[in-house]
């Protein structure tokens, strides 16, 4: 099992939606921390398990920017086999996910509108066909 807890991982306070508006973005954690744990957890066959408690609390747009890049570049059908999301402090979250971002964001997977990137990454892994590719998107 991959475990990742924002606060401990990344911040205590983490920022917006991209990493042009805010320091500690979403798009930030996704390509420095959740794409190469999902990653390992998905080659592994381990869940990934995400918690969201301890910090300051986030923005809507830093978790759907995080959570919607990994469905768009592992697939929906994975990060729902892979990925757990857990909270006890504000289990809302979890419910605003599953509801909003998971079918947002597959949808733009299915349209292949590209995700904003507001800096230039380190290559990451995405979903192609069936096969795991790591280059810079």
């Amino acid at each position: 099992m991959v475990q990742i807890k924002i606060s401990e991982d990344f911040s205590e306070d983490p920022g917006l939606r991209h990493c042009s508006i805010s320091d500690e973005s979403g798009e930030e954690f996704y390509h420095k921390i959740l794409n190469d744990a999902f990653y390992n957890a998905l080659t592994s066959s381990e869940k990934l398990i995400l918690n969201l408690d301890g910090g300051s609390g986030y923005a809507p747009s830093f978790l759907d920017e995080a959570i919607g890049n990994l469905i768009y570049d592992f697939t929906l059908q994975n990060v729902k086999n892979y990925l757990t999301i857990i909270s006890l402090e504000e289990p809302e979250w979890i419910e605003y996910l599953e509801k909003e971002t998971y079918l947002q964001w597959e949808n733009r997977r299915l349209k292949n509108e590209q995700p904003k990137k507001t800096i230039t990454h380190q290559p990451w892994y995405r979903f192609v066909d069936g096969d795991l590719i790591k280059k810079s998107w």
